[in-house]
């Protein structure tokens, strides 16, 4: 379906279910150079059992309009908007790498309105290292190949969230591509690394929040090790939150890589 925020069509990916505003809804943030199709297999079971979805593509990015975020708390505006848009008193926000801390950032500004917090792949700071940053600017494709390698823990798990089998190392660069070139007028690439490395009120926003939050976290994720989602986590207990924390075989692409495993530990939460 498409929503007009601020006036720019807005793609979001239900599942194939017709919207319901009566269901409890569950909104899907992609990462950079990523777009709503990394959800496919969680978004379509939710849509499928009594969830409303929407997995959106981020402004200026692939089939929705608008200018792309240059910032983390931009992006966060945006989610309150489309919330807006969707005329949504309340939702759940599931955010994978930049989009996790667009959805904390969202959490912490948007407060009860926000149910249930789950944060995949995510770490703060996030810092991009100055070779991917400039590789990002000016050689796109060495950049593509940089993330590639970091991101993935094998070539092709059996089962992928594709099927089993199949080869989503591929399958990555290809999306990566199918996205940078999305935007003729801006490097979401580059734009996206930047808002990621400079956003700053990480602590401040888990602690803001004020829902449940689950993260979701891969023991081989090279881009964003668990190790480095801890002070998050640690505050959010610290601020009297409720914390799950969920470890997947599986490295930057956990609901790719382990596409069950999050999907329980996405139906657990959201459930409970």
């Amino acid at each position: 379906m498409e929503l007009a925020v601020r006036g720019h069509r807005t793609y979001c990916y239900t599942g194939g279910k017709a919207f319901d505003p009566a269901k409890p809804t569950a909104v899907f943030l992609h990462g950079v150079l990523n777009d709503h199709s990394v959800w496919a297999l969680q978004s379509r079971y939710l849509a499928n059992h009594g969830w409303n979805v929407l997995a959106v593509d981020l402004p200026g990015h692939c089939r929705s309009e608008g200018e792309a975020p240059s910032s983390t708390e931009e992006a966060a505006d945006f989610v309150r908007d489309l919330l807006d848009a969707a005329k949504l008193e309340k939702a759940a926000l599931v955010g994978h790498s930049w989009g996790s801390l667009i959805a904390m950032e969202a959490a912490a500004r948007l407060k009860d309105r926000i149910t249930h917090l789950a944060l995949v792949g995510t770490a703060f700071p996030m810092k991009v290292s100055p070779a991917l940053l400039e590789a990002s600017q000016h050689d796109p494709e060495k950049a593509i190949h940089m993330i590639s390698v970091f991101s993935w823990s094998t070539l092709a798990p059996p089962p992928s969230s594709l099927g089993p089998g199949t080869w989503i190392w591929g399958a990555g660069k290809a999306l990566n591509r199918r996205v940078l070139r999305s935007n003729p007028k801006v490097n979401v690439f580059h734009r996206g690394f930047v808002a990621c490395d400079k956003y700053a009120n990480g602590l401040q926003a888990i602690t803001q929040a004020t829902c449940p939050v689950l993260f979701v976290l891969g023991r081989m994720d090279q881009m964003t090790q668990a190790k480095a989602a801890q002070p998050l986590v640690e505050a959010a207990r610290g601020a009297g939150r409720q914390v799950r924390v969920v470890t997947v075989e599986a490295g930057h692409h956990e609901m790719t890589e382990a596409p069950d495993t999050v999907l329980g530990a996405l139906k657990e939460f959201l459930h409970a």
